[in-house]
């Protein structure tokens, strides 16, 4: 059985992380395995993307049976950004449910998503400093943009769990709901997402990820440069036309 599962629900790739027997605890060709499968999603023609974990958590960390050995900068360099950049680079949206716990690289992979969807039982968890290392995978800056310098320095050097509500309140979780309207919901927002314009959606992503790190100037070029991509597309000329004949558009991600 692989470590992650891939099926394609209409215009939705679903990804499972799926190694419940240790919580989804991330191995390196597991993380190998899954920015491949972001990779393939693309290629199969999805439209968004639903990340979530099998069994009781989405995914518990690094796994700790894979041994300690060798350089853990070298592991991240090679194996963990790069999932990391694939979400950041993907040019559909994602859409995350996270069950039970997203500890560690776990959380990350789980904030990389645009849109996070959380059980009422879940939590995100940074208890790197409790082992003597420091947050990876990109939560320090995925956390801090989102929820700020406190509540970043709070989850990591403090090491405690911050639960779902908590999460929501932070900026970090997009919608709380019941364990088991979870995977209803998020695949909602999945199917909503892909029904809608791609092009212009993937450009949002590129645009919103730009702006976190840039200045006005840069944004406000980077803006025109997306809006003259985004009106030649074909959804375009179809929100258009579908607006001045009062009906509901058909977008095709073209």
């Amino acid at each position: 059985m692989s470590d992650v599962l891939y099926t394609l629900d209409g215009d939705v790739a679903v990804i499972r992380l799926n190694r419940p027997d240790e919580l989804n605890a991330l191995t390196l060709d597991m993380l190998d395995l899954l920015a491949a499968t972001l990779a393939r999603a693309v290629e199969d023609g999805a439209r968004a993307v639903l990340l979530t974990g099998e069994g009781r958590a989405f995914c518990s960390g690094a796994s700790l049976r894979q041994g300690a050995g060798g350089d853990p900068g070298e592991r991240l360099r090679n194996h963990y950004n790069p999932v990391q950049q694939a979400m950041a680079d993907l040019p559909i949206p994602i859409v995350s449910a996270v069950n039970g716990a997203a500890a560690g690289a776990g959380a990350a992979i789980a904030l990389g998503a645009d849109i996070v969807v959380a059980a009422t039982d879940s939590y995100l968890l940074l208890a790197f400093a409790n082992i003597g290392l420091v947050p990876d995978a990109g939560a320090t800056w995925l956390i801090a943009k989102a929820a700020g310098r406190a509540k970043v320095l709070e989850m990591a050097l403090l090491g405690e769990r911050l639960h779902a509500h908590e999460a929501k309140e932070a900026g970090l979780v997009t919608h709380v709901t019941d364990n088991s309207a979870l995977f209803e919901m998020a695949m909602g927002y999945a199917r909503r997402l892909a029904s809608m314009p791609t092009v212009a959606l993937g450009l949002i992503r590129k645009q919103v990820k730009a702006a976190l790190s840039g200045t006005l100037e840069e944004t406000l070029a980077l803006e025109a440069e997306h809006q003259s991509i985004a009106a030649r597309s074909e959804d375009f000329r179809e929100g258009v036309a579908a607006f001045l004949q009062k009906r509901k558009p058909e977008f095709k991600g073209r």
